[in-house]
């Protein structure tokens, strides 16, 4: 099998870039076609726009409120076209930025991606979730190519909620365990072929630096400032972490996060905090040992990650309600089965109620 390893076309990143925005990405075309949320959209449309309108760019903005399904990504396609967008650009979080991947896709147009939030590391991969209308996951899209732009502007993200930024750290927390269980199974990357030495660097450097600056980069973002610390998490949070999952592989700890996300409880959760706990649940199913799943539950406990199913919204721990989210982490196509043994409801199911006691007994210390 070949190495294979993906990247968007360029990352930049640093405070107000946003008012610079034609200037990163108007080679790619004349007319763009913005999608994101209200706020998101209100955050950015006016320097944007100027800055549009100072290179003669012609830009159209389309609020999305809705999921990421293949009916709202049609829908925006259908309206793309109409204006004859020759780039689409996804603002916003991973929703939106999987919707505006989408639209790209179908339009076969050049895709920027301006993240308002570092909540997750959608930006810079070739994929797109989409889900089905009832919240259940529908499929992977993959698409032709990474995005040819990556937009961030660390003083957007710095002052969006604190919650978002520590979501993304929970994301990014996977990033490691998941990549170093695919090299022990051989199992393919997103791309279709195996990790890069590159790619696998990439990944445990995600895991060095939220271990190193992940609670002081916490710190400044509550008082909605940028720091040395903010920008290297940011990056580990987007670039490090998307090059690490899509390059070297995902595992267990985002099957487990589709599990738990589709419980009716957890509805409120966001990605990252699914994905933290998924992360706690992979080790304990990997057995690694006590040390090593105190220090990232350790971290987690710091900068506000969950580490029990009570802080997920689940009040009802029986065997039967947890055995729902076992069943779908182990459907067909889900990355859990890149383990390097055997995956079955019964074993996922005691990881999550052995990571959810591990979890109480830590917030008792």
């Amino acid at each position: 099998m070949h190495k294979i390893m993906i990247a968007p076309g360029r990352y930049i990143q640093g405070p107000g870039l946003i008012k610079e925005m034609a200037t990163h990405v108007g080679r790619l075309g004349s007319r763009f076609f913005l999608i994101g949320g209200p706020t998101a959209i209100a955050l950015v449309q006016e320097p944007v726009e100027a800055s549009f309108d100072h290179a003669s760019k012609d830009c159209r903005f389309e609020i999305f409120t809705g999921e990421c399904t293949r009916s709202s990504s049609e829908a925006l396609s259908e309206k793309a076209k109409n204006y004859h967008a020759d780039v689409i650009v996804g603002v916003g979080g991973g929703r939106t930025i999987d919707t505006a991947k989408a639209v790209s896709h179908a339009l076969e147009a050049a895709l920027v991606i301006l993240p308002t939030v570092a909540s997750n590391d959608a930006p810079c991969s070739a994929l797109a979730v989409q889900y089905k209308e009832n919240h259940m996951l529908d499929r992977f899209l993959i698409l032709r190519r990474n995005p040819d732009v990556v937009l961030v502007d660390s003083q957007v993200i710095a002052e969006a909620p604190t919650r978002y930024f520590v979501a993304g750290m929970g994301d990014a927390l996977a990033t490691w365990f998941e990549a170093h269980t695919c090299t022990k199974s051989n199992a393919k990357n997103l791309p279709g072929g195996t990790t890069t030495s590159a790619a696998l660097r990439l990944a445990r450097l995600c895991y060095e630096n939220l271990m190193a600056y992940g609670l002081s980069a916490k710190l400044a973002v509550d008082r909605d400032s940028v720091t040395p610390a903010v920008e290297m998490v940011i990056e580990t949070n987007i670039l490090l972490s998307g090059l690490g999952f899509e390059s070297s592989g995902l595992a267990a700890a985002h099957g487990i996060h589709e599990g738990l996300g589709a419980m009716e409880e957890t509805h409120s959760a966001l990605h990252g905090e699914l994905v933290a706990f998924g992360t706690l649940a992979q080790l304990v199913m990997e057995n690694h040992p006590k040390d090593e799943i105190d220090k990232v539950m350790g971290f987690c406990n710091s900068v506000g990650l969950p580490v029990t199913l009570g802080q997920l919204g689940i009040s009802n721990l029986s065997r039967e309600n947890l055995l729902k989210a076992a069943e779908v982490a182990c459907m067909e196509g889900l990355t859990t089965h890149n383990s390097y043994f055997d995956i079955n409801p019964h074993r996922i199911l005691g990881a999550i109620i052995g990571a959810n006691a591990l979890g109480e007994e830590s917030l008792k210390a």
